[in-house]
């Protein structure tokens, strides 16, 4: 390896963005999604593919914490980009459940666990570093569509809690509780969010630079929100099941809903960018935050169809997992075609405000 080679893959450990884990929370669903399909080889694939990108991902990061731990606490105060590192939470529960479908329950539980512990942790970190511990007002024209990702942390370890209670004969009620209480916080968090990134939208100067696919998020956030609460309609009998079985179904089918009206908004957006403003498309990290959603779409229509008895809903999924496969193939070559340009091909010392790899605005 040449000394310039070194050069671009430190500096792009130096500037990996927090959300790169979107990749695997992607290849995660679509997984679980083909497996729905009765396709157990591309399933299989693409669950060692998720696995591989969640080690290196994670050994990258303790690199990056080691070796540049100015450039993470940067990230950690930013408010554009803070909430990205709850997309290690969510992969780990995205990925824990297709290990639950496989029967892996031992890991499972391990990635329950390390999500689990990581939200409570990221919980309270983020939102005082990013937003409340800064001494510049308002912090409010930070706010984008990565706010979202704290709902989907927090529904996936709902959806992983849920997937593995009927799994236990001990500890079944502990994991119930851990499912409603995750998907309710998830809720109301999801609120918050739409309130403080709708007041941006509309009281500050929107850009099409601005208006990255991040914002998709507030549609995948529906989805998993949809998951969580088909998976916890179809868990074991518990009594905090019991008594918010009823309530959880019908919210589910509301978030469906709205989740489904947002997404001819979320092209109408990325048309006005690309194509009316002629913003290059072209290969960034946080284009996975497109390819998440679509496939959390389809699963979680799968299941809420399954699990109410809505067959139109189902067929839904079936036919938006195949869309989300396509945007996965597309973005996974875009990727593996820009890392070998940027780093063998091409290598380069890159400025602290060029764009590195692993970075995205």
């Amino acid at each position: 390896m040449t000394s310039a080679e070194r050069t671009a893959i430190s500096s792009a450990v130096a500037t990996l963005n927090p959300g790169y884990f979107a990749l695997v929370m992607s290849t995660g669903i679509l997984s679980v999604g083909m497996h729905n399909e009765n396709l157990p080889i591309l399933s299989t694939v693409l669950l060692w593919i998720s696995i591989i990108s969640y080690l290196v991902l994670v050994a990258l990061n303790i690199w990056r914490a080691i070796a540049f731990p100015a450039q993470l606490r940067i990230d950690f105060a930013d408010p554009r980009r803070g909430f990205g590192f709850f997309t290690f939470v969510a992969s780990s529960d995205v990925l824990g459940t297709r290990l639950a479908l496989a029967g892996v329950h031992r890991f499972a539980f391990l990635l329950l666990t390390v999500g689990w512990l990581s939200w409570l942790a990221l919980g309270y970190i983020v939102p005082w570093t990013a937003l409340l511990g800064r001494a510049d007002r308002p912090v409010l024209a930070g706010a984008n569509g990565t706010w979202f990702i704290w709902v989907v942390a927090s529904e996936s370890v709902a959806v992983l809690a849920a997937s593995l209670e009927p799994t236990v004969i001990f500890g079944r009620r502990e994991l119930a509780l851990l499912a409603v209480l995750s998907w309710s916080v998830g809720i109301f968090l999801y609120g918050a969010a739409g309130i403080f990134v709708g007041a941006r939208l509309m009281l500050y100067p929107l850009s099409p630079i601005d208006l990255n696919p991040p914002y998709w998020v507030a549609m995948g956030a529906t989805a998993i929100t949809v998951l969580a609460g088909a998976r916890i309609v179809e868990m074991a009998e518990a009594p905090i099941v019991v008594a918010t079985r009823g309530l959880i179904a019908g919210l589910s089918v509301v978030f469906w809903a709205f989740g489904s009206w947002l997404i001819p908004v979320l092209v109408a957006a990325g048309w006005w960018r690309h194509v009316k403003n002629r913003v290059p498309l072209r290969y960034e990290a946080t284009l996975w935050s497109i390819v998440f959603p679509l496939g959390m779409y389809g699963v979680a229509a799968y299941y809420l169809g399954q699990a109410d008895h809505l067959p139109i809903v189902a067929t839904i999924g079936h036919t938006e997992i195949w869309v989300a496969l396509g945007a996965w193939i597309l973005t996974f070559v875009a990727m593996v075609v820009h890392l070998l340009r940027t780093l063998l091909w091409q290598p380069q010392i890159l400025l602290p405000e060029q764009s590195a790899p692993f970075q995205a605005t």
